[in-house]
């Protein structure tokens, strides 16, 4: 399918960009959460969001911060401003005829990660699951109010950020899993680490989004 492009208007002066893709036939939706000056056009976020609609998940991804936001480099750790808007995004999503009622999962990269958690903290039992690629969990503002499923990727090159995650989970109260991807840096450039990445993803979306396939609406 080929992705349907989007605007979540916040505000007249608060626009969000980004693209979803909704099968005929879903198992629930994945909201990306992109850090670190990334935006929706990610193609890592982008190959993962591909495998996942391929195994039956609705995806959105989309820019958590405007074209003038993202100038001032503060904004991309400003983990509050990142969860206001994965939240507002969330809304945006019940409101949607195609995917409304389904499970709900977030899919956080770098600081996007924390934002992710902080989130599913937030919206409680609203979240069934986060998936974190790479991510800065450690960021996240209060890991204890997590209550959805939680698994870490990292590389296993990547030593600084593994021991953060690491940390991280520790501090989870929730069902947690750290997975280590083998020889992998913290972009997952090495061949066959973002398809490994995406094994992890779907094999853990399919064990926590509950109930089985639904038929999306036609809306455009």
């Amino acid at each position: 399918m080929v992705p349907t492009e989007i605007a979540i208007e916040l505000t007249p002066d608060v626009v969000l960009q980004g693209d979803m893709n909704a099968p005929q036939i879903a198992r629930g939706t994945v909201a990306f959460a992109h850090g670190s000056g990334s935006s929706h056009l990610s193609p890592r976020n982008r190959a993962v969001a591909q495998a996942l609609v391929d195994a039956g998940y609705a995806t959105l991804l989309f820019d958590l911060l405007t074209f003038n936001e993202e100038v001032d480099r503060a904004n991309v750790f400003d983990i509050p401003l990142l969860t206001s808007r994965l939240v507002a995004a969330s809304a945006w999503l019940e409101e949607r005829d195609d995917v409304a009622g389904m499970p709900l999962a977030y899919f956080g990269a770098s600081t996007g990660s924390a934002a992710a958690l902080t989130a599913a903290g937030e919206l409680g039992d609203r979240v069934s699951a986060v998936i974190s690629r790479g991510g800065r969990p450690d960021l996240a503002l209060d890991l204890g109010a997590v209550r959805a499923p939680t698994l870490l990727i990292v590389g296993g090159a990547d030593h600084e950020v593994l021991e953060l995650n690491r940390q991280a989970q520790g501090m989870l109260r929730c069902e947690s899993e750290l997975a280590v991807v083998s020889g992998a840096t913290h972009l997952f450039e090495e061949p066959g680490a973002l398809e490994q990445v995406s094994r992890l993803a779907i094999d853990w979306l399919d064990r926590h989004l509950s109930g089985g396939p639904q038929t999306t609406g036609s809306r455009a």
